[in-house]
């Protein structure tokens, strides 16, 4: 690696440790093992650091999808340092304002690169955040840590021969959801939108809601064929049949729940009833799907009809 772009890596590096500092005390004790897998000769996926990260190699640099939690970031900035081959870090994306995605932005902000997200999740990360159904307050970042570039739409650049697109997903997981897709080598990456071994969460506390899920999940499949290799938020490498299934509970639950509201059902009520027992084997215990999914659902109300 020449000389200056070492320093580049070691600044960076040092950068994270600062980051990192204040969660890093359980991260010690029981640190998550950061693996890298090649999905080709540029692509590689960096599993176990919060959420999955993506990381794109080309001749004028290097792209990052998601940067982990900020306990894991250190170790997300050593697995791209050791497939750098010399290369710059010159863009990283956020696929929502989540902190196991923006780990990392303080880290890679402080060596200019720029960091690409939907002008929403800037907006979430500029300013304290209170999810209500965590009870939890999320602090908002430094300014060196916000998104550089942002849209509201869509987007498309190249690193190399490989053209990224990435688009808005609408109101899903949050209001700011975003897919990143490499169409050359057939990658999607979904974000929090897809979920593997437990239910998704639309944070409606952000813009998220069931119905958007289910919308998102369309789009998703619609940029997929059955080559396609489908990144979600944690957990291996999917396929867009995994995409359809998710697609298939989330269109019975939009209308399942809906039915029960019409009812007079509590969220509580839907769980005692059993609504989503066909699909916890796969996608695990409900209660926190069902009650987020309840709170959202009433906040579209007038889009479902016959409820009030």
């Amino acid at each position: 690696m020449a000389p200056r772009r070492r320093r580049e890596f070691l600044q960076l590096m040092l950068a994270g440790v600062t980051a990192a500092a204040s969660g890093r005390a359980f991260a010690q004790t029981h640190p998550p093992k950061v693996t890298t897998t090649p999905l080709n000769d540029h692509l590689h996926l960096i599993s176990g650091a919060g959420a999955n990260a993506l990381l794109v190699s080309s001749g004028e640099g290097l792209v990052l999808v998601n940067g982990g939690s900020s306990e894991q970031s250190n170790e997300v900035l050593k697995a791209v340092a050791a497939q750098s081959g010399g290369k710059r870090l010159t863009t990283l994306f956020n696929s929502d304002w989540c902190a196991d995605h923006t780990g990392s932005n303080e880290s890679v902000g402080s060596i200019s690169a720029a960091i690409i997200a939907h002008e929403n999740t800037k907006q979430y990360l500029a300013n304290d955040q209170f999810v209500e159904w965590q009870k939890r307050t999320y602090k908002a970042k430094p300014k060196v840590a916000l998104p550089t570039k942002t849209f509201l739409t869509k987007g498309s650049m190249t690193a190399g021969s490989e053209r990224i697109d990435y688009g808005h997903l609408g109101q899903a997981h949050t209001d700011g959801d975003i897919y990143v897709h490499l169409p050359a080598s057939n990658v999607l990456v979904t974000g929090h939108v897809m979920t593997v071994g437990k239910y998704p969460i639309a944070d409606y506390t952000t813009g998220g809601w069931l119905g958007g899920l289910l919308t998102a999940t369309k789009t998703l499949l619609d940029l997929s064929n059955a080559q396609t290799r489908v990144i979600p938020a944690t957990g291996p490498v999917q396929t867009r049949a995994d995409l359809q299934a998710q697609f298939d509970m989330l269109t019975t639950l939009r209308e399942r729940f809906a039915k029960m509201m019409r009812q007079g059902m509590s969220a509580n009520d839907m769980l005692a009833a059993g609504a989503t027992k066909e699909f916890d084997e796969k996608w695990g215990d409900p209660k926190l799907f069902v009650a987020v999914s309840y709170r959202g659902l009433w906040l579209h109300v007038r889009e479902l009809g016959g409820i009030v």
